[in-house]
């Protein structure tokens, strides 16, 4: 599998890690170019110090799968491979403690409009990035398996847990049964009673929580279709389901739980919750329409601006002088 010119352009764009090109592309990978990446996930800097032939000799390869593994995550050539590899060497030894903990693009003397630039260049890439990691086969056979279950579970803790709860209570306006769990014993407790016609979906950033793969394991040992949604197409949640969507090509964010991460998982939730409604079309518009009839007289209505509310009072006033009364008689009048 050789990068496509468009997506060898996003790379380039996006420039991420050798590491990270690795581990997002593994999965794609004929096996022979497999063992190449799998001996520089635990060797990272072999090829700084190793000539082609020689790190073919060690990965169990040829000098050609090398060649082949290099324009597979998106390097010409061996060369190129190196400075990539010498690139990343020269950003990790450069992270201080600022850095390990608040992101290597911010710094501690920044100005308000940098970090407010550099934040919505992050976001943004982030919805690139989920963008061309969205399999729409995958997502649409999801949500037609959720329009026809009987039950769906979603599991998610902690900034995931938000997630989860967001969906659920847009599925559940459309009416479908969907229920979060973001405590373990409730949720185990859940998945164990699920059959053949629920769906269970876990969410998970890095797909490595234990608790929410807990849970989403132990609905799939019951029956349930089970679907992961993270960042991570190799992680153990990932592994599990039936069904994974991939919320971004590389897990590389600016600052640890970054909310950027995020972004690409929201975009999927409300791509999912579109199609699920689109499968049963005058359903979901009934609901949302007797939803939204049932919380009206909670909401406050609007307030018109100062300077409507002026214009209109002249427009009175206009008026008034037009049919030779005034605002004194009139206000005599109205009482």
């Amino acid at each position: 599998m050789i990068l496509t010119p468009a997506r060898a352009a996003r790379t380039r764009e996006q420039n991420p890690a050798v590491q990270d090109r690795i581990r997002s592309l593994l999965p794609e990978m004929p096996s022979a170019v497999a063992r190449v990446a799998g001996y520089l996930l635990k060797h990272p800097q072999a090829p700084l110090t190793l000539s082609i032939g020689e790190l073919a000799e060690q990965a169990g390869a040829s000098p050609a799968t090398v060649t082949r593994f290099c324009r597979t995550i998106g390097y010409p050539g061996y060369v190129e491979l190196r400075v990539g590899i010498a690139t990343d060497v020269g950003r990790s030894t450069s992270l201080d403690s600022w850095a390990a903990e608040i992101g290597g693009e911010f710094g501690p003397d920044d100005s308000p409009e940098d970090v407010l630039r550099m934040l919505i260049g992050s976001h943004t890439k982030a919805l690139r990035e989920a963008t061309s990691a969205m399999d729409l086969a995958v997502i649409t056979e999801v949500s037609r398996r959720i329009a026809l279950s009987s039950h769906v579970d979603i599991y998610g803790v902690v900034g995931s847990a938000m997630l989860a709860d967001e969906l659920q209570g847009r599925l559940y306006r459309i009416g479908v049964p969907a229920y979060a769990w973001s405590e373990v014993h409730s949720g185990l407790t859940s998945a164990a009673i699920q059959d053949s016609d629920t769906v269970a979906i876990g969410i998970s950033t890095t797909g490595r929580t234990d608790e929410t793969i807990e849970m989403l394991a132990e609905a799939g040992r019951a029956g349930a279709f089970t679907v992961a949604i993270t960042n991570d197409p190799t992680s153990p949640l990932a592994e599990l389901a039936d069904r994974k969507i991939v919320t971004s090509i590389y897990d590389q964010f600016r600052q640890p739980d970054d909310l950027s991460a995020k972004h690409g998982q929201l975009l999927v939730l409300d791509l999912l919750y579109l199609l699920v409604a689109q499968e049963n079309f005058d359903r979901s518009s009934a609901k949302l329409a007797a939803s939204a009839l049932a919380v009206s007289s909670h909401r406050r209505p609007r307030r018109t601006p100062p300077r409507a509310a002026a214009v209109s009072e002249g427009l009175g006033v206009v008026a008034g002088l037009r049919d030779g009364s005034s605002a004194a008689e009139r206000e005599e009048a109205d009482r």
